[in-house]
């Protein structure tokens, strides 16, 4: 009917309904770009620490056979191949290695995030795990901080 009368209607969009749309496409990239390096970073520092969790699972699994926390690598590598733990026990933490320090019935576990912060943990027979962190990045023997067992903080 609108041909008959003479009036002509044109389909699209106008340049501000464009604009509007592109505007908001540009907001919600600036809004994940913002959260993109934190996300990023929790997911290196989880990394991390699930490489911990572990390492400490493999120690135990000997402690449970052996009555002692071992620092032979050999052994903590024959319970858990897929870590890469320090060639001499009580080495400073590095990215992608678990560094370890065993004295009987207490052991030290310690790994470095790729965000820079080293990650510990400590179990006794006697009083259980213990967590902390920082970025000293000190031997597992000596450790720059305080435990806590409530975990990583």
């Amino acid at each position: 009917m609108p041909k008959a009368l003479g009036v002509r209607r044109e389909e699209g969009f106008t340049l501000v309904e464009l604009m509007m749309v592109v505007l908001i496409i540009a907001i919600l990239v600036a809004l994940a770009l913002a959260t993109f390096p934190a996300t990023r970073d929790r997911a290196r520092d989880r990394a991390a620490q699930a490489d911990l969790r572990n390492a400490l699972s493999a120690e135990k699994a000997h402690f449970a056979d052996e009555q002692a926390y071992t620092q032979v690598v050999a052994e903590l590598a024959a319970i858990e191949p897929s870590l890469a733990f320090d060639a001499a026990a009580d080495q400073a933490p590095t990215a992608g290695s678990v560094a370890y320090a065993a004295s009987g019935a207490t052991v030290t576990l310690a790994t470095k995030s790729a965000t820079g912060t080293c990650f510990y943990v400590r179990d006794t027979a006697t009083s259980g795990t213990s967590y902390m962190k920082n970025t000293d990045c000190d031997q597992p023997s000596a450790p720059t901080g305080a435990f806590t067992a409530t975990g990583w903080q």
